[in-house]
């Protein structure tokens, strides 16, 4: 499938080597439309709308900032641990500013499965509904995190603003 110009030129933004070193894509061959396209469909499929998903992500990572490195409990049974390393990244799709690179594992205890993603993550998934390719390092398939996170469709908020990056609007100061 011919995608349009725009997304062609964001595609290539997201081989390795342009704004990150491992790139957003991984092995995935498909044009960035169709990646789009099948994990929008996936979404749908089980009753949930990405900003959903990007909500639940927001609510555990800022439960887990107050440990600030150290695990915290989330009721019923999670355990949350939020990093940070120097840096931040841009969005690929062009929105402006820059991500701080925060990192938030976390557990389902019940369940015994552990998910990790970041700030970025949080963004593109709940802005864009782009959850990388498959065959990257950090590609979030959406039924792990539905599964993982426990989202369910009679849920839609967790008290975190949409489109809003966890501690804010997202820097527009150059890396550091």
């Amino acid at each position: 499938m011919k995608q349009p110009p725009n997304l062609q030129e964001i595609q290539e933004a997201m081989r390795p080597g342009r704004l990150s070193q491992t790139g957003f894509l991984g092995t995935d061959p498909r044009p960035l439309g169709d990646i789009l396209a099948e994990d929008d469909a996936t979404v749908r499929r089980l009753g949930l709308s990405h900003e959903a998903l990007a909500d639940r992500m927001a609510y555990f990572r800022e439960k887990g900032v107050a440990g600030l490195g150290v695990p915290v409990d989330v009721p019923p049974h999670f355990e949350v641990r939020v990093d940070g390393v120097r840096g931040r990244m841009p969005c690929p799709f062009r929105h402006p500013g820059l991500y701080p690179k925060v990192f938030c594992q976390v557990k389902n205890l019940r369940t015994r499965e552990t998910i990790t993603f970041s700030d970025l993550q949080i963004h593109m998934i709940g802005a864009h509904g782009f959850y990388e390719g498959r065959g990257s390092a950090y590609r979030l398939e959406p039924e792990t995190l539905i599964r993982v996170l426990e989202v369910s469709p009679a849920e839609s908020s967790f008290n975190t603003p949409l489109h809003e990056a966890p501690g804010g609007a997202p820097s527009d100061s150059p890396r550091e």
